[in-house]
């Protein structure tokens, strides 16, 4: 019998749950973004602050934002984990990954509810 111990950072499946979750969201946002797009009548920036002026679709922006965001940090996170091999190189990728994505949440929040 091999006694298997399971050691390190514990990525798999919450990590592949997570990915399906965000994935997720963002079609489904898509999906309901576009449908509000065709039904739309009014064009221009009358049309567009119109669409983004209730909560409901601030929020379910700002949670696609999110979505995307944090589905994006897995993504980079396991193509450099593959690929990046000098430990330093890697971690110095991570932290500009990580303030970069940070920048775009922050910066999504002051577009969304800035208006």
């Amino acid at each position: 019998m091999v006694n298997r111990v399971v050691v390190g950072a514990h990525y798999g499946l919450r990590d592949w749950l997570v990915q399906r979750l965000t994935a997720g969201i963002m079609a489904l946002y898509s999906v309901s973004f576009a449908v509000c797009l065709l039904l739309q009548t009014r064009g221009g920036y009358e049309g567009w602050a119109g669409l983004f002026s209730g909560t409901v679709s601030r929020s379910f922006a700002l949670l696609f934002l999110l979505s995307l965001f944090y589905h994006a940090w897995f993504g980079v996170r396991d193509i450099v984990m593959d690929y990046v091999k000098l430990d330093g190189v890697r971690l110095l990728i991570h932290v500009l990954v990580i303030l970069a994505l940070l920048l775009y949440a922050i910066w999504s929040v002051q577009i969304l509810w800035g208006m």
